[in-house]
């Protein structure tokens, strides 16, 4: 029981689901010492920048414990 694609406008589209190929592509090439090293220092740059700004930022995240209670201009013997 064999199923039947759809139609589509570019047969090599339908076709490449099937195809095998029999060349093997070549081997990674490693990363050099000063590309994994500069990949070090960035991802540890962004991970500094994010932590240090969630550290300068927590002041104003945080809310008072105690609101100031309003003052009215009469206590201050005016």
């Amino acid at each position: 029981m064999s199923r039947r694609r759809e139609p589509v406008p570019f047969a090599f589209l339908a076709e490449g689901d099937t195809f095998r190929s029999n060349v093997t592509p070549p081997p990674r090439r490693r990363a050099s010492f000063g590309e994994m090293a500069g990949r070090w220092l960035l991802g540890l740059t962004v991970v500094a920048g994010l932590v240090g700004a969630l550290i300068i930022g927590m002041p104003s995240l945080s809310t008072p414990a105690d609101p100031p209670t309003p003052q009215s201009r009469a206590s201050e013997g005016h």
